[in-house]
């Protein structure tokens, strides 16, 4: 019963989010050598600061009463009462140490100490999401953030610790792949569009209103497409990178629901055409770069 209320707690289905710019970064460092046992540890690490990210969510969410009543957000283990605060707060604690410790070993061990103020910066950013006193996803920059550490942060991070070097071509790239993991967290916010303004919490969605909200789902693929799109009359991306567009039914399937849809609530149930376009649109970043 326990491992259940720990896997709802981690919330399985968003860690491809975390792996997939991993993935594009060690794709783009290839150079013959695999980097097995390298880029093995930065996903382990980059897991263990996702997983955490994740219970603190649930943890200040809970001590800020923003998942009580009728919100859908979080995992909701709290509120069944399936794992208490304490226990997620333990966890918190162990996971962040351990991520830090791998950290700290690839930073000593490969002479990257020149990496730590991305580190830190991501660190302490997955922790101030909701925690106070920053609580920056409160202020509408939730999307900002995550497009950051999602994208250039973990793309051009993995690249770096896997060649030594930084480059232009995995900041680059990065672009879209910030882009499209803030448009899931864009999305997520929709449902509980309600609940956070009566909590006080200004997402972007909750700023935005409906109308504006629906016109900024659209916006973000444009700009996760025409960046795209861009990347590869630049050079940066070959023109496998077109097979994005196999996600564009999708996005159109997505966006049709949204606007036949009055009680926002009920778009929580369609989550995985985001997730279906992320994955398809990583992938085809993937083949772009290899």
């Amino acid at each position: 019963m326990k491992l259940k209320a720990w896997i709802q707690a981690s919330r399985p289905p968003f860690f491809i989010t975390t792996l997939m710019p991993l993935v594009i970064g060690w794709v783009l460092a290839k150079d013959g050598d695999s980097h097995g046992f390298k880029f093995f540890l930065v996903i382990i690490a980059a897991l263990m600061v996702h997983l955490a990210t994740n219970l603190a969510n649930d943890y200040f969410e809970h001590k800020e009463g923003t998942d009580e009543g009728e919100a859908i957000g979080g995992s909701r283990v709290i509120q069944e009462g399936k794992l208490s605060p304490q226990a997620i707060l333990n966890a918190i604690i162990v996971l962040y140490f351990l991520a830090f410790v791998g950290a700290f070993y690839l930073m000593i061990t490969y002479d990257l100490f020149v990496l730590s103020p991305m580190i830190i910066f991501a660190s302490l950013s997955s922790l101030f999401y909701v925690a106070p006193p920053v609580r920056y996803g409160y202020r509408g920059l939730g999307e900002v953030f995550v497009g950051i550490n999602m994208g250039p942060i973990m793309v051009l991070g993995t690249y770096w610790v896997m060649t030594g070097r930084a480059d232009l071509r995995p900041l680059f790239v990065s672009i879209p792949v910030g882009l499209m993991v803030a448009s899931i967290l864009y999305y997520q916010s929709l449902p509980d569009m309600k609940t956070d303004r009566q909590a006080g919490k200004r997402t972007l969605a909750v700023r935005l209103g409906k109308k504006g909200s629906y016109r900024g789902l659209i916006f973000f693929f444009i700009a996760i497409y025409g960046s795209i799109a861009a990347l590869t009359l630049a050079g940066f991306l070959s023109c496998l990178s077109g097979l994005c567009l196999l996600g564009v039914p999708v996005f159109l399937r997505m966006l049709a629901i949204v606007r036949s849809t009055d009680d926002w609530v009920l778009l929580d149930r369609y989550g995985k055409y985001i997730r279906i376009l992320y994955f398809i649109n990583s992938l085809a970043i993937v083949a772009g770069t290899a």
